[in-house]
């Protein structure tokens, strides 16, 4: 696999990456962070002699998408973090993603400039108007070529819907309308209109001290735009229909696995919640990840899900010191590979794992700057539970929790993921050739 770093020496908070996309193609990757800016990389182009340069990630855009707020209703900061973006299917030269924070969802424009207009009749080149009665000649306005510029420019800005944190945003496969979802309520927007949402569910008791689970995440289906489904704290997922009635209060499909007694304990129900969901690309499973494992469910079969894979089962016996140190509150995502074959998910020590639906092969792997050379190889990690330790693997006690791999992606077509790891992003690819 090779690697490429974005690097910022010591880590500042703001510096930390809070997600990491990348866009229908794969050309692009964005990544967002705590400081409220978004990263773009464009992926090198292949040239006749330099074939292997193929599949290299540049910096292409770099812009501030959200700054820090101050809610004066409530006395309430509200952070520039970005908590998700979204890409929108490339219509013409220009690109589009949506960038949220805890309430605002804005939509960006990236587009490239390399020609300049010049010769204006109005105003000289500084941009100053003209005397009118120094002009005495028409001229005609030419192009002239100039250095590429890309600029981001926010086209809509949507706002003022959200009482509590928005956890996640879904773009619908008809490309005209998305939703934003906080912790008890969803919300549809169109594209076009900024200054209305319609609420499609709302799970907010009557009385607050009778709130027993939050939303946790939500997602269109890939190519069904009135079907979604949204996750809850306490391990269910909910499928509903927007053809039923316009309040989806009343899910189509309710998925949960009862759970083991002979498992339960006290932080059952906090290790049960689900903190992020997926549907496959073929829209037929939904994978949701919950602390110590990762499952999949197929969309027809509501009882229990398909299969389940264990994360890091080692941490078990650990859930106390992690309820301490407040860890086990911690959301890790997870990502389908193209084919729906591979599933990658995060775990602490920098190390994440992949899953083989086919083989039932896993892996653990590790993003450190250790072996970050360009081209390095990732060697397989094992962590070992009491006994004899073996030369190569590493013992549960000594795993690092501050170090966390919450954020990944993979390439929609090819064998490339990227993995973010507090405030570096690596970029690793299959071995070619």
């Amino acid at each position: 696999m090779h690697l490429l770093e974005e690097d910022q020496g010591r880590c500042v908070k703001a510096d930390i990456i809070s997600t990491v996309e990348f866009n229908p193609t794969g050309e692009l990757l964005a990544t967002g962070d705590k400081g409220g800016r978004v990263v773009v990389f464009q992926r090198e182009q292949e040239s006749k002699n330099q074939p292997h340069r193929r599949g290299e990630y540049n910096v292409y855009s770099t812009f501030q998408s959200h700054e820090p707020e101050f809610d004066y209703l409530k006395s309430l900061e509200i952070e520039e973090k970005i908590n998700k973006i979204r890409w929108l299917p490339q219509q013409n030269a220009a690109y589009f993603l949506l960038s949220t924070n805890d309430k605002t969802v804005k939509l960006w424009k990236i587009s490239e400039r390399d020609k300049r207009p010049e010769g204006y009749n109005l105003k000289d080149e500084d941009g100053r108007i003209r005397d009118p009665s120094t002009i005495t000649a028409l001229r005609v306005p030419v192009l002239q070529p100039m250095d590429l510029m890309v600029e981001a420019t926010p086209r809509r800005v949507f706002s003022n819907a959200h009482t509590y944190h928005i956890n996640s945003i879904s773009v619908s496969n008809d490309y005209e309308t998305y939703m934003s979802t906080d912790d008890l309520r969803i919300n549809l927007w169109n594209l076009e209109i900024t200054n209305q949402s319609f609420n499609i569910v709302d799970i907010k008791p009557a009385n607050m001290e009778e709130l027993t689970e939050v939303i946790t995440a939500a997602e269109f289906h890939p190519n069904q735009c009135n079907t979604f489904i949204y996750s809850s704290s306490k391990g269910s997922i909910r499928l509903c229909d927007m053809r039923a009635s316009a309040l989806c209060d009343n899910h189509c499909k309710f998925f949960e696995e009862p759970e083991d007694p002979s498992n339960r304990s006290f932080f059952s129900e906090i290790i049960s919640s689900i903190s992020d969901v997926k549907f496959s690309h073929s829209g037929r499973y939904l994978m949701t990840r919950d602390y110590l494992t990762v499952k999949v469910w197929d969309l027809n079969m509501e009882s229990k899900p398909l299969e389940t894979y264990q994360v890091h089962d080692y941490l078990r016996s650990k859930l106390c010191s992690l309820y301490e140190n407040d860890c086990i509150f911690d959301k890790f995502e997870c990502v389908w590979n193209g084919s729906d074959s591979v599933i990658m998910t995060g775990s602490y020590n920098n190390f994440f794992r992949m899953f083989d639906r086919n083989t039932k092969r896993d892996v653990t792997l590790e993003a450190s700057r250790e072996n970050s050379k360009p081209r390095a190889i990732l060697k397989p990690r094992k962590v070992c539970v009491g006994g004899k330790r073996r030369k190569d693997e590493i013992s549960v006690d000594s795993l690092d929790f501050s170090k966390k791999i919450l954020h990944t992606a993979w390439h929609p077509s090819e064998n490339i993921i990227a993995v973010a790891a507090t405030n570096n992003l690596y970029i690793f690819q299959d071995k070619v050739n």
